[in-house]
């Protein structure tokens, strides 16, 4: 099942990716080639604060042309570790600042074609929030609900951000 790399090739580089065109070997001796998106690591949290409820954010994606419904998410700095930029995002985005925070795993979100690996937190907060700190380009409206609205929301279909669905998964498998 082992593909093995005969040659490679970025097609382009941009801020945050790289798009790498692989030709490969296959098991059984055929040649064919791969399209890879070079993603660096990020992060994905699901906040809870000290009343229970939840924090998400909802911002417009260009790439789907609309506003989604996300976990607190972000890309790891160069050189940063995980944890590091779990609390960092937290705390740019939303404006809370993790009291405790811990790992539920990483996912893989697009194993098809994307290198990127996303490591999960699960993170309690006060009630109370300082003051966010968005990247330039960024509009961000922090969003407050109970595991029920979340989990109504899921249900209608208003949640379909591939990474907000695992991260709640494994926060309902692995904290609840």
């Amino acid at each position: 099942m082992f593909e093995k790399t005969i040659a490679k090739e970025t097609v382009y580089r941009g801020r945050i990716f790289e798009v790498d065109v692989h030709e490969v070997e296959l098991a059984d001796g055929r040649q064919s080639f791969r399209e890879v998106v070079v993603h660096g690591p990020a992060v994905a949290i699901i906040a809870r604060r000290t009343d229970g409820n939840f924090l998400f954010i909802r911002q417009y994606r260009k790439s789907h042309d609309k506003v989604c419904l996300e976990a607190v998410a972000g890309n790891c700095d160069p050189g940063e570790e995980a944890l590091v930029s779990a609390e960092r995002e937290l705390r740019e985005e939303t404006g809370y600042v993790a009291q405790s925070i811990r790992s539920l795993g990483v996912i893989l979100p697009s194993v098809g074609y994307c290198s990127e690996t996303i490591e999960v937190f699960f993170a309690e907060v006060d009630s109370e929030p300082g003051d966010t700190d968005f990247d330039v380009d960024e509009h961000i409206e922090t969003l407050v609900m109970s595991e029920g609205e979340m989990d109504e929301r899921i249900c209608s279909g208003e949640v379909d951000d591939g990474k907000t669905l695992a991260t709640w998964m494994l926060y309902k498998l692995k904290v609840t």
